[in-house]
């Protein structure tokens, strides 16, 4: 298994897991109010979709982006929500918590595995300058 392989299984685990989280949490957050419940249930789709998508097309570059485009936004998301709320979805800032902050490090963990897949793809695709003996250009 090369470390691409292994990066993109990351990105597949992470999606799966948050998608996991996010959906167990989805009720609770509808208890709270419907935009925040709508957004849990919109990361649980789209992230399970991601998850499938990379499986059964692991050598899409455009899913894997994808999917570093949600993780990134879920993190950033997580971040407003906790400092300063975020209108519509969730107005009030939301207290840490543990588990919260273990889905964000699974997503980040996720984040760079796409960062790591991606850049692999990029150099792979860009063709290599020849460069003569003993040049340093």
């Amino acid at each position: 298994m090369t470390p691409r392989d292994t990066s993109l299984r990351l990105v597949i685990l992470a999606c799966a897991v948050s998608a996991g989280i996010h959906g167990a949490l989805t009720p609770e957050h509808l208890a709270e109010g419907i935009g925040a419940g709508l957004g849990f249930l919109a990361a649980t789709a789209l992230l399970a979709a991601l998850a499938v998508a990379m499986s059964l097309s692991p050598t899409s570059g455009a899913t894997v982006a994808a999917a570093g485009a949600v993780l990134a936004g879920l993190i950033v998301s997580y971040g407003l929500a906790a400092t300063t709320g975020m209108p519509v979805l969730h107005p009030e800032p939301e207290p840490v918590e543990g588990l919260a902050i273990v889905t964000k490090l699974v997503e980040a963990i996720g984040l760079l595995g796409a960062g790591y897949v991606l850049a692999d793809t990029a150099r792979a695709v860009v063709p290599r300058i020849h460069r003569p003996k003993g040049t340093l250009a």
